[in-house]
């Protein structure tokens, strides 16, 4: 298949979710014989911090505005077989409507679908959904599951909805040589989300007050000058993801912190989960609904809902905490790689290519 992906961004794992998620499985995709070509408005605050020049697994376009590229996207989307218009992506609504003209099978992913929910919940505007909702995709795809597969369905339209969760690329996050500088007891990656700052505190910040002799270490971005920084509790700014294997390697374990919206929807597996887990590293995560899908708690991670149990999961033995983190490695082999994902994402197209979309695609590949 030639599939066009009009995102957020593939280049910039700067403060965002999407970058990694989508190298991977542009990767695992080509890996299948199809190719891509991914469509990212060139914005000031990820070339700043721009760690992917090029797909060497597709075609890259960068472009400074819609109005220079729009005939270009016409063009591709006219050749594809698949187009496809993700959360966020800052000109989505133009994209849909170049899309929508299209005879491509037309694909909505809503990477971010608990805020995408919320900020419905709160009335506020859909920069990349328009007054149609999402009634005239083909098929949307959602990284969460559980009920925001009905809540797409009940109040944004959407006629068929699939979810594709988050992953990991084996060839990024694997095992490593832990390095000294990101040497700790506890590790958290993570860019820093107000909605995530009362766990945090919970669960990281307060053991580390109470463990002094206890080495704690955040690495991420956006951490504002009154966080609650303790002596114990060192940073390390913006890692880009060749650096997140030996971040993960060099600590004793790591803890998974879900953003609000996502907690509260359940179902909703942050892609650091399936990264720290295939670095081999041992996970203390957040609770919420459906994790238990994705890995056994007490098997292939921990679950921590305090300071105690932080302090309790960092108390075991060198030895249990390697052999949850050889549990949790081999479960994410074996259910959460991008080139399952990749698989799913076959699927999903096939499951959903009947009716008028599927005429469609009969007629492009006649």
């Amino acid at each position: 298949m030639k599939i066009v992906i009009f995102g957020l961004t593939v280049t910039s794992s700067w403060g965002n979710g999407h970058a990694t998620l989508w190298r991977g499985l542009c990767r695992a995709l080509a890996a299948r014989g199809h190719s891509v070509t991914f469509f990212e408005r060139d914005v000031p605050y990820y070339a700043q911090a721009r760690d992917l020049h090029a797909l060497s697994e597709g075609e890259l376009v960068l472009y400074p505005s819609w109005a220079e590229v729009r005939s270009r996207a016409t063009r591709a989307v006219a050749e594809a077989d698949v187009a496809i218009v993700t959360s966020f992506c800052p000109d989505g609504l133009d994209a849909t409507e170049v899309v929508l003209e299209g005879r491509a099978f037309r694909v909505f992913y809503d990477l971010d679908t608990p805020v995408t929910l919320a900020m419905l919940s709160r009335g506020e505007a859909l920069t990349y959904v328009g007054p149609r909702g999402l009634r005239d995709f083909d098929l949307v795809l959602s990284y969460t599951g559980g009920r925001a597969l009905d809540e797409l369905r009940s109040r944004l339209g959407a006629r068929c909805v699939m979810p594709l969760y988050g992953h990991v690329d084996p060839q990024v996050h694997r095992p490593a040589p832990a390095r000294p500088e990101f040497a700790a007891d506890l590790s958290y990656l993570g860019t820093y989300a107000p909605d995530r700052q009362a766990s945090l505190e919970a669960m990281f910040i307060e053991a580390a007050r109470r463990r002094p002799d206890w080495r704690f270490l955040i690495g991420g971005a956006q951490y504002p000058q009154d966080f609650p920084w303790t002596k114990n509790i060192f940073f390390v700014r913006h890692l880009p993801p060749e650096d997140h294997p030996a971040f993960y390697a060099s600590s004793r374990a790591t803890l998974n912190v879900t953003r609000q919206a996502m907690a509260a929807m359940g179902w909703c597996p942050s892609g650091r989960l399936f990264e720290a887990a295939a670095c081999g590293t041992a996970i203390i995560s957040d609770w919420w609904e459906g994790l238990d899908a994705f890995f056994e708690p007490g098997s292939e991670l921990l679950i921590a809902h305090s300071a105690e149990d932080t302090i309790a999961g960092l108390s075991l033995s060198d030895a249990e905490l390697a052999r949850i983190a050889h549990n949790g490695r081999e479960r994410v082999l074996s259910e959460h790689t991008s080139a399952a994902r990749a698989a799913a994402f076959e699927a999903a197209i096939e499951a959903a290519s009947g009716g008028a979309a599927g005429e469609r695609m009969q007629q492009m590949e006649a």
